[in-house]
């Protein structure tokens, strides 16, 4: 045996494991009973502390000084393994027990504040939670910026400082974008009626399979927050349902496949090993989002889903296939992150991440976290905040302590921009299946030229690579203009 397969040998039951507390996740927001909580939490904490023990194991160090990687894939794990285990030695085990226990809590908190809209009754728990992540920062950051210390857990490679100059850049055209749409003389209809759960449920099942996701691994369960969770030959999404709005439920749906055909579009080969996961967040959420938008909202396979509406509900108000398509994209004010429209989207980013970011620093107290949210909100989008599950209280993220992941939503959109203008050079009759409902022309080329690497590239890397230029928000900005020009004939 040589030090690299020893430590392959060790590494693949530390994956395994880690696989066991996703799976704990994943039950928890979707079938474990609601007295299990408790419970749960220190279930959480005891595998995390196993967790750490291994990724801190003074045998990883040692391997890693004898390991002669022999190929691309063996450098590769090592630079994950060497990225991950200096990070958790910085981390005390007490450390990450707690933050697993009080995450765990959380979350039913959370949901349970966010039914009730008792914001008073998540703020202990919060900042229980904030305090943890900000003790967690300062032992990673080692005296430098602490909400980069946390961005580096989903995003390696970036910085705060790079996400604020990106967004600097966006906000004017996206906001001038907005503000010709709402003063657009020409506005598309919004699509109305009940639409029953039973077919909605069984609708969102068709859309999985028609972008490609494979069932026999995978499954489709409910959540408050729709998630998608493992890797290999486990992957499973959730969605909700809104009987008065059935794209809810759909391009929820769609979203969390882009999520999942990832995972499952890794090589088998490198199943629970470190390059057999997503390699960022950002380039998870460019294969989500690119499912979503630009090829589930995009005309032609709209035009599908128009008739397979009509089929499944009946008559709808909305007849013609292209004022579908519009109302499908249609803009309007909206409190809701998930459900906003594409040019609405990124804005509701970038007021999370100016607000964590205030958190993490210490410069906003949890205590005035609602306000400042409610300040920012109607500033920036010209509502009122009406009720806190359309305000503070409608992400789980922070109850789970995610903070630094917001910005990745926002990556992930300018990666797709990029990604969809290669796509569309590269293959191009990408649209002709999905006039009958089958994306594979396009996931096809995703999953050759993203999905299959895993991490074996850095993220930029691998946005590079596939799409032939440097990450750049202009794509995106500037398939939005066009798209919407067209739609509002603007």
């Amino acid at each position: 045996m040589t030090a690299y397969s020893d430590l392959m040998a060790f590494q693949r039951q530390t994956e395994a494991l880690s696989a066991i507390a996703g799976r704990l996740g994943w039950d928890q927001e979707t079938m474990m009973p609601r007295g299990s909580a408790g419970q749960r939490a220190e279930e959480m904490a005891a595998i995390e502390a196993v967790l750490h023990a291994r990724r801190t194991d003074p045998k990883i160090g040692d391997w890693l000084g004898s390991a002669d990687p022999a190929s691309e894939i063996e450098a590769a794990n090592l630079r994950l393994i060497r990225r991950r285990y200096e990070r958790t030695l910085k981390v005390p085990a007490r450390l990450a027990s707690e933050i697993a226990s009080v995450t765990s809590r959380a979350q039913g908190i959370w949901a349970d504040a966010r039914a009730n809209e008792d914001v008073a009754a998540f703020l202990p728990i919060l900042t229980e939670v904030i305090a943890l992540r900000q003790e967690e920062a300062q032992a990673l950051a080692a005296g430098g910026n602490l909400y980069d210390a946390l961005l580096d857990d989903y995003e390696p490679g970036t910085s705060s400082a790079a996400i604020a100059d990106l967004f600097d850049r966006m906000r004017p055209r996206l906001v001038a974008l907005r503000d010709r749409i709402f003063g657009a003389s020409h506005q598309p209809a919004r699509l109305e009626g009940k639409f029953a759960d039973k077919i909605q449920t069984e609708m969102a099942t068709k859309l999985a399979l028609s972008f490609g996701y494979d069932m026999s691994i995978g499954r489709i369960d409910r959540a408050v927050h729709p998630f998608s969770s493992g890797s290999g030959q486990d992957v499973r999404i959730t969605t909700r349902v809104n009987e008065s709005d059935p794209f809810n439920c759909f391009y929820s749906t769609i979203h969390e496949v882009g999520h999942a055909a990832y995972e499952q579009g890794i090589d088998d080969q490198h199943i629970l090993t470190p390059v057999g996961c997503g390699v960022s967040m950002g380039v998870h959420e460019s294969q989500s989002r690119i499912y979503e938008n630009q090829l589930g909202r995009g005309r032609a396979f709209t035009g599908w889903l128009h008739g397979q509406m009509q089929e499944a509900f009946g008559n709808l108000n909305i007849t013609d296939a292209d004022a579908f398509y519009a109302a499908v994209n249609r803009c309007s004010p909206s409190y809701i992150r998930t459900e906003a429209d594409e040019v609405q989207y990124n804005l509701h980013v970038m007021l999370r991440f100016d607000l964590e970011r205030a958190i993490i620093a210490g410069d906003l107290k949890p205590t005035d976290l609602e306000a400042a949210w409610n300040d920012r909100f109607e500033a920036d989008f010209g509502l009122a905040v009406d009720k806190p599950s359309n305000g503070v209280l409608q992400d789980v993220h922070w109850s789970v302590g995610l903070f630094g992941y917001f910005p990745t939503y926002s990556l992930g959109n300018v990666y797709a921009g990029c990604l969809f203008e290669a796509l569309k050079s590269d293959v191009p009759d990408w649209e002709d299946g999905l006039h009958d409902g089958d994306a594979s022309a396009a996931t096809n080329w995703l999953r050759t030229n993203v999905q299959k690497h895993g991490g074996l590239y850095e993220p930029v890397d691998v946005i590079t690579k596939a799409s032939g230029q440097s990450p750049s928000e202009e794509p995106l900005l500037d398939y939005l203009e066009a798209k919407f020009e067209s739609i509002y004939r603007l």
